[in-house]
């Protein structure tokens, strides 16, 4: 079975049963957290991924990073998904369940980037520019800084990539020249 589909099995368990309990807003702090933590932290990433590392092993470096800090039915479930093997796509689980739980309230998100952090108005133009596109209200915008980039702005909103840096056109330029 692909890793999506599991993945998915899994985040919307964790979803359904956090909705009945009533702590969809709390797992979804978890899981972002949880999400963090692996971008920060290639190696315990491919810790988790390695099949020779055991998984009682596993299980016990994720304990003593997680348990304490997160909700006692996360790190429960935490315990379910190494039981069952499944250590090395924890992470595309916590990305599953975030893009699940921004669905249910609405959410989009979006990244932004610029060469220089981005004003009040220019975050503010740029949430409208994506709230338009996608009729949603709720816009969380990830900004990043890029000064390769030259100036301009890539905006990224799902699978879409809207390129308006000066480094695209100049490149486009460069191509139109070359043919």
């Amino acid at each position: 079975m692909a890793v999506a589909s599991v993945a998915f099995r899994y985040a919307k368990s964790l979803l359904d049963l956090a909705k009945e309990k009533g702590l969809t807003e709390e797992i979804h702090k978890d899981m972002l957290f949880f999400k963090n933590t692996l971008d920060g932290s290639r190696p315990l990433v491919l810790m988790l991924k390695n099949p020779i590392v055991r998984s009682s092993k596993k299980d016990a470096v994720l304990n003593a990073i997680f348990k304490g800090r997160i909700n006692p039915m996360t790190s429960a479930f935490i315990d379910i998904i190494a039981r069952k093997n499944r250590e090395s796509i924890i992470d595309d689980i916590a990305i599953e369940y975030i893009r699940l739980y921004d669905e249910q309230k609405g959410i989009e998100r979006a990244t932004v980037i610029t060469t220089t952090p981005l004003t009040d108005e220019l975050r503010a133009k740029f949430k409208e520019m994506v709230a338009r596109k996608t009729g949603s209200q709720l816009v969380d915008l990830t900004e990043k800084v890029n000064p390769q980039i030259i100036g301009g702005y890539i905006l990224q909103l799902g699978d879409q990539q809207v390129d308006a840096s000066v480094r695209s056109q100049l490149n486009e330029l460069t191509l139109t020249f070359l043919n």
